[in-house]
């Protein structure tokens, strides 16, 4: 199968990074939210993003039309019944990703590939929740999914090798750097990434040295383009400890067991840029 119509379902940071990748390859997309004032809202912060694209002449004005012009706004799952591939990027909780595959599974083609942007939940589960689990598997776009060039295609062992390579085809049309990875909780970047975010908040918790400091240690130690901190803030603090937790969950290594301070930090609303407020002050 050649992808040609996605459905991307959710109109967060993520489900706006998708919808711009994959409209900027050829492909008609539609962008299904709780409610058509959502998405059309998506649609509108798109249509923003590729005007700053445009004058900073990284888009020409015309290719920034067309981009915009193949993206449809939905509230609406029947929406994607004619879709070639429909992509999940809802909030990382595995029971209401359940429930959302079981409805795609009912109400999309019977041939159109389910796939998941989860960072860290088993992909297994989802597909078990199918009809047919032999076309779905992972597709874990970065944030800002526009920008970086890694994608993890996800291989649960129900996937047939025709869907992964349908999904190496169209990641690679995306412009994009394909790793295929074994359906196993935070699958590479993410188990590797997050004890080191983690051990950054026990450090600060110790005391050891402040947040600005251990930021800047390793940007200017380690080369990091972004700190430990300002990195939780982009991700978002809620999904870092989702994240975490589904690593302690399935491994047990204590250095996957979530810094207190980021539990009381979700708990208080302080989510990181996506709220105005986490480890820094994004308000002013």
């Amino acid at each position: 199968m050649t992808i040609k119509r996605v459905g991307v379902v959710g109109s967060g940071t993520m489900g706006l990074g998708i919808a711009e990748v994959a409209a900027a390859c050829g492909c008609e997309v539609v962008v299904r939210s709780r409610s058509t004032a959502t998405a059309e809202g998506l649609v509108a912060v798109l249509e923003k993003s590729l005007a700053r694209q445009v004058d900073k002449e990284k888009r020409t004005r015309e290719d920034a039309a067309e981009i915009l012009s193949r993206v449809t706004p939905t509230g609406e799952l029947e929406e994607l019944a004619d879709c070639d591939l429909v992509i999940e990027s809802i909030v990382e909780d595995l029971a209401a990703k359940k429930q959302l595959f079981m409805e795609l599974d009912r109400l999309t083609r019977r041939d159109a590939i389910l796939a998941t942007n989860t960072s860290t939940l088993p992909v297994v589960e989802l597909a078990m929740e199918t009809s047919r689990p032999e076309l779905v598997c992972g597709i874990h776009f970065f944030n800002p999914a526009a920008v970086m060039r890694l994608v993890e295609v996800v291989v649960p062992i129900t996937a047939s090798a025709e869907t992964i390579a349908t999904v190496h085809d169209f990641v690679a049309a995306c412009g994009k750097d394909a790793v295929e990875v074994k359906d196993r909780a935070g699958f590479v970047v993410n188990a590797l990434l997050f004890p080191y975010l983690n051990s950054a908040m026990r450090l600060l918790e110790s005391q050891v040295a402040s947040m600005e400091g251990i930021d800047a240690a390793m940007t200017g130690g380690c080369g990091f383009p972004m700190g430990p901190f300002a990195l939780l803030d982009l991700v978002g603090l809620d999904t870092s400890l989702a994240i975490l937790e589904a690593l302690h969950r399935e491994h047990g290594d204590p250095a996957s067991l979530p810094a207190p301070m980021l539990r009381r930090l979700v708990a208080a609303g302080r989510l990181g840029r996506k709220s105005g407020h986490g480890f820094y002050d994004y308000r002013r």
